[in-house]
């Protein structure tokens, strides 16, 4: 192995942040962009006067509502280390995206409110980061407002998140007293001026007891914090790294994104600790990122990047060697050898054509209609990354063509945005008709809206009344064509052409599986 991969390897560190819709996700991913000097001035300025947007929400439909949906990479270097943040959307319509942004990620931050704590979504993201052992650092946020009191947030994320928690910074007092952070991991003041663009300043302390602190946070607030902290030695864990890159520690910093409190603090030690690129499973064996040859995956398409040129772009997670422009690489899935001759690299929306990536790097690959997710790049070798699975949708709708001479447009449309795993199409063997599957009722929004301003092509939505869509497989053939006869009503194909089974109950459901003991019905297309 090269010296040169083994320093861009140690170097690289690539991390999802992830929260509950409002928690300040987005916030926290601008203001670390502002540190890694990646862009000048943030755009989390709320004022009317000001039409100013976050760097990392680009589509117009995502300015419109202030959410984000679609999941933007963006990287930028600090202090010797090269970052790549994906930022994903914490709306629970799309939390299929989400999963599967955190199969190409080494590390996560969650984002929790202090007024709210730990909410739904976090809980479901935090399952999936413990299926996967990934490192969890935690960001309390907005303690600039009134909220909850900081020993009861950390009792609460020990609960519901089922990890345990060691506090590495600590906040004095909160909402309108609040006065800054303590460091516990660096020993050091931050005193809190509140300022959404300049960054506040940080005092060297070597004893909490030095007189120093009463002068600085005054008398009653010096000595209640000499209290918590000693509380927090005899109850909690003193931080060990170790524990921290099993997943089986989260250390939690405080403070408040949005006012770029707090933020820097959990960056200088995020670069410290979190891991560089980790080994990555795949069916055949396990691929090490300081391997010489290039292998990557794709987890996320996404339609028109640039809707001038509507293009798509598959984003590639480089998992080991090192991607060069203009390369000849094989696509396991057709047996192709592709070469890119204009391979990006984002900060959000401004994308720069890059030379050569390595492991953690990710890659946008402009995309013809070549790649689905979960399809494996490499130099050579036959390999098949797994975990991209695609669950049963829980909402149904026909979509219907609401302009007869706009019909080819309407299905490169469907056909794109379904690429993207944005919702699942299926097509119903008794009636033809396309049957559009999706987690949340928001997606039927988003999918109209882009057909109409990305594709000129308008849609309709007709209800239908589906309880859950189940991918069925048997080994006995007979048994098999005789279902699919018997339920022929029920009956659709998924994009790829696989047999699914529409129920439109769960009775309808277990009647089937009862009936039909040789066939194994699916609720997620990884089988």
């Amino acid at each position: 192995m090269s010296e040169e991969l083994a320093k861009e390897i140690k170097k690289r560190r690539t991390f999802a942040i992830i929260s509950h819709p409002d928690a300040g996700k987005t916030t926290l991913t601008e203001k670390l962009l502002l540190f890694g000097g990646a862009i000048h001035v943030a755009g989390a300025v709320k004022s009317n006067k000001i039409k100013k947007t976050a760097t990392s929400d680009w589509m117009e439909i995502e300015k419109q509502r202030g959410i984000s949906v679609a999941t933007s990479v963006m990287g930028f270097d600090y202090e010797g280390y090269k970052i790549n943040i994906l930022d994903t959307p914490g709306h629970q319509d799309f939390a299929e995206d989400t999963f599967r942004t955190l199969t190409a990620v080494d590390s996560v931050i969650i984002v929790v409110d202090v007024a709210k704590g730990v909410e739904t979504q976090t809980r479901r993201l935090m399952e999936v980061c413990r299926m996967r052992n990934t490192p969890v650092i935690i960001f309390v946020n907005k303690l600039d407002r009134e909220g909850r009191d900081p020993f009861d947030i950390l009792d609460e994320l020990e609960n519901e998140l089922k990890i345990k928690v060691t506090p590495l910074t600590w906040p004095i007092n909160i909402g309108a007293k609040f006065k800054g952070v303590y460091n516990i991991y660096e020993q050091g003041l931050d005193l809190f001026t509140p300022s959404k663009q300049t960054i506040s300043e940080r005092i060297e302390i070597d004893d909490v007891n030095s007189p120093l602190v009463d002068e600085l946070i005054g008398e009653s607030d010096a000595v209640k914090l000499r209290e918590d902290l000693e509380l927090i030695e005899g109850v909690y864990p003193e931080f060990n790294e170790q524990s921290y890159l099993e997943g089986k520690l989260a250390p939690v910093f405080f403070g408040s994104a949005l006012n770029t409190f707090g933020v820097k603090e959990l960056l200088d030690c995020f670069v410290k600790i979190a891991p560089s690129p980790k080994p990555v499973v795949a069916e055949e064996r396990m691929i090490k990122p300081e391997e010489e040859q290039f292998s990557g995956f794709v987890f996320k398409i996404h339609a028109n990047m640039d809707p001038n040129h509507r293009s798509c772009i598959a984003f590639v997670k480089v998992c080991s060697g090192k991607f060069e422009r203009n390369v000849g690489y094989r696509h396991i899935r057709t047996d192709k050898v592709m070469r890119f001759a204009a391979p990006t690299a984002f900060m959000a929306q401004k994308k720069s054509v890059v030379e050569e990536a390595y492991p953690g790097d990710i890659v946008g690959i402009p995309d013809t209609g070549n790649f689905k997710i979960g399809d494996t790049l490499t130099s050579g070798e036959v390999i098949h990354f797994k975990g991209l699975p695609s669950f049963s949708p829980e909402m149904f709708k026909y979509i219907e063509n609401a302009d007869p001479m706009k019909s080819k447009q309407l299905e490169k449309g469907i056909r794109q945005l379904m690429d993207e795993g944005v919702a699942q199409l299926f097509t119903s063997s008794f009636n033809g008709r396309k049957i559009i599957g999706t987690v949340g009722q928001l997606q039927f929004e988003v999918i109209q809206y882009r057909l109409l301003h990305e594709y000129g092509a308008q849609c309709s939505w007709e209800p239908i009344s589906l309880y859950k869509a189940c991918w069925i497989e048997s080994e006995d053939q007979d048994a098999l064509d005789a279902f699919k006869k018997r339920k022929h009503q029920f009956m659709a194909t998924d994009k790829e052409g696989r047999d699914v089974f529409m129920a439109d109950s769960n009775y309808v459901l277990q009647m089937a599986q009862n009936d039909f003991p040789k066939i194994k019905f699916h609720t997620s297309s990884e089988f």
